[in-house]
C-alpha cells in the first residue's frame, strides 16, 4: 500500500513538472521569434542572383503584358462568338459592341455577353423565327439542296433549249 500511494505521489509531481512545462512552451517560442537572427534576401548569390533577376524581368516586362492582351481580346471575342453559334440574328451589332468594348476598356462587355445569350423575341415576331439562316452558310458548305437546284437549273435549260428548236423548226 505504500509503494501505491508513493506511485500516486511521483505520478501527480510528474503532472505538476508537465503543467509548468507546458505553460512556458509559449513564452520559449515567443523568445525565439524575437531573438535577432541573418536576414537573407534571397537563396542565389553572385551571378545567380543577377541572371534570375533579369529573367524575371523579361517575364514581367514582354511576356505578362502579351499574355494579358491576349487573354483580353479573347475574353472579349467570347459573346461574338457564342452568338456565331446560335446564330443569333444580330451577331454583326454584337460583333460590333464586343470592338467597342474593347475600345472603352470592357465596361460595355457584360452587355454584348447577356445579349449573346438572349432569345430575339422581336425577330421572331417580325421573321418568324429567332435564328438567322444566312450565318450557316458562311463557309459556303456544298449540300444536298445546293446539288439539286444545280440540277434543277440544267434541267431548265435543257428544256427552254429543245422548246426554242422546237418554235424555229415551226
Amino acid at each position: 500500500m505504500k509503494r501505491e500511494t508513493q506511485n500516486a505521489v511521483i505520478q501527480s509531481s510528474d503532472i505538476a513538472r508537465r503543467r509548468r512545462r507546458g505553460r512556458l512552451v509559449p513564452f520559449i517560442a515567443f523568445a525565439f521569434l524575437v531573438l535577432p537572427s541573418r536576414a537573407h534576401a534571397s537563396l542565389f548569390h553572385g551571378e545567380t542572383l543577377d541572371s534570375i533577376a533579369n529573367g524575371i524581368s523579361w517575364v514581367v516586362l514582354i511576356i505578362a503584358p502579351i499574355i494579358g492582351i491576349a487573354a483580353f481580346w479573347l475574353v472579349h471575342i467570347l459573346p461574338e462568338k457564342i452568338a456565331h453559334k446560335k446564330k443569333h440574328p444580330q451577331t454583326r451589332a454584337i460583333q460590333c459592341l464586343c470592338l467597342l468594348s474593347l475600345c472603352f476598356g470592357g465596361l460595355l462587355w457584360p452587355i454584348a455577353w447577356l445579349w449573346a445569350y438572349t432569345k430575339p423575341v422581336l425577330h421572331k415576331m417580325a421573321y418568324g423565327t429567332d435564328v438567322d439562316e444566312s450565318l450557316s452558310h458562311v463557309g459556303h458548305e456544298v449540300t444536298e439542296e445546293d446539288n439539286e437546284i444545280e440540277k434543277l437549273r440544267t434541267r431548265i435549260a435543257e428544256l427552254e433549249a429543245k422548246r426554242s428548236s422546237v418554235r424555229v423548226k415551226a
